[in-house]
């Protein structure tokens, strides 16, 4: 399997994130490591109500910050369909 560098966590865009929730993007970015971006809809969309119950909220500016840091390295044809799971749970939430 392949190891997430934990490079993304020292990005200046999450500088003000709390630990914990810098600790469930790390876990969730370890999970989602090779998926498909329409694979990752229904992968974020659960891991996002995991985080509710454990009562972990991303506000708007976390959640473009943390949008941002997963297309990184991605080409822009990855990058684009991030951005349309992106819009498909924003119509959705």
């Amino acid at each position: 399997m392949e190891k997430m560098d934990d490079d993304w966590r020292n990005n200046p865009k999450l500088a003000g994130m709390d630990k914990s929730k810098l600790d469930m993007l790390q876990n969730m970015a370890q999970q989602g490591m090779g998926k498909s971006p329409s694979d990752l809809l229904p992968f974020i969309m659960s891991a996002a109500s995991q985080g509710r119950k454990s009562g972990l909220k991303f506000d708007n500016n976390e959640i473009n910050a943390i949008i941002e840091v997963l297309k990184m390295g991605k080409s822009p044809e990855e990058a684009a369909k991030l951005d349309r799971v992106v819009s498909l749970m924003k119509m959705i939430h």
